[in-house]
């Protein structure tokens, strides 16, 4: 039996597919099934996952359902006593499993193990932008107010699935973040403060996605603060004023940008939560937005590639800092 399932969820994925899967291949750490859900896929995908050699990757179709069906597929076959979920588009650091993998098995009362992210373009190519969570401990308030742990940096343990359930199969958004919240009403959360997983970020229909977005977080929302405490209640407009932020940040992340949007977006998080106009994502989205605004969508891609650049280079020289001071240090000692 092997100690870890990694489920990837895939539909019409071919394009990036190969090289995510790549990623789980190279892991330091091997004692691992991978189960690709092939969610009524019409690319080559069968044909494909015929030719690998390496017996720890499986196959299982399905007809299409959506994803958190497709992932609670790979559940319901998985044999692992941790399972870690992986989206078909996005990469693993090499040690990522490893990782996590000693610190559930350091930590027998953590029921999920996430980490920070980098954030990659559609090519794979670092924007220089890191997210580093820090959620930890106790984590079911600061988790209602929004999602701060990403699907793909996920480690679970079976046994939480089994108490809780798995992802609701009615939501195609933020199922990831429902199941979080479940799981965090139970158990205590662990982060590893390193960027071991790389988001890709690939732009989508603006039209189609944001409506369904909108939706998916009411469902989440009214969901969670259906039996909640009055004194907890509180926490029900911040989650509405995070989720329309998030709307606003998505409004300028699609093919077809749209700043009126965003705007719109913005205004309703300050009607539910004000504080929210102070916070660093608010200002963040306000000035990108007054960009898109300005410089028309072609200046606004460019300055993001300007930005990337500078970010990217930041980065460089902040780890070549940091080997200077670690080398030096080692040679004192």
């Amino acid at each position: 039996m092997p100690k870890l399932t990694v489920v990837i969820p895939a539909y019409n994925s071919m394009k990036y597919l190969p090289e995510t899967l790549e990623s789980v291949l190279q892991q330091t750490f091997t004692d691992f099934e991978v189960l690709i859900i092939d969610d009524g896929s019409t690319d080559n995908i069968i044909q494909w996952t015929s030719e690998i050699a390496d017996p720890r990757v499986k196959l299982i179709s399905q007809k299409n359902q959506g994803v958190s069906v497709a992932r609670n597929t790979g559940i319901a076959h998985a044999r692992g006593e941790y399972i870690a979920f992986l989206d078909a588009d996005d990469l693993w650091q090499e040690t990522k499993l490893e990782k996590q993998v000693r610190c559930l098995d350091e930590n027998p009362k953590v029921g999920l193990v996430h980490t920070s992210m980098a954030l990659v373009d559609c090519h794979g190519k670092s924007t220089g932008r890191i997210m580093t969570s820090f959620v930890e401990g106790e984590v079911w308030k600061e988790l209602v107010e929004s999602n701060k742990i990403a699907c793909s940096s996920v480690m679970v343990r079976r046994c939480c699935l089994d108490k809780v359930g798995g992802f609701e199969p009615n939501l195609h958004f933020a199922e990831d973040w429902d199941l979080w919240i479940r799981i965090s009403a139970h158990y205590p959360f662990a982060v590893i403060k390193e960027p071991l997983y790389y988001y890709r970020q690939i732009p989508n229909s603006l039209s189609k996605n944001l409506a369904l977005l909108e939706e998916s977080f009411r469902f989440v929302i009214e969901k969670t603060f259906r039996d909640v405490p009055q004194e907890l209640l509180y926490l029900k407009n911040r989650s509405y004023g995070y989720a329309y932020l998030c709307l606003g940040w998505k409004a300028l992340q699609s093919y077809d940008k749209d700043y009126k949007r965003a705007i719109q977006f913005s205004r309703s998080s300050l009607v539910y939560y004000p504080q929210l106009r102070y916070s660093r994502e608010y200002i963040r989205l306000s000035l990108a937005t007054r960009a898109l605004q300005l410089f028309g969508n072609n200046g606004y891609n460019n300055l993001l590639e300007i930005v990337y650049a500078l970010r990217r280079q930041i980065l460089k020289l902040t780890a070549i800092r940091s080997f200077k001071i670690t080398d030096k240090f080692t040679s004192s000692v």
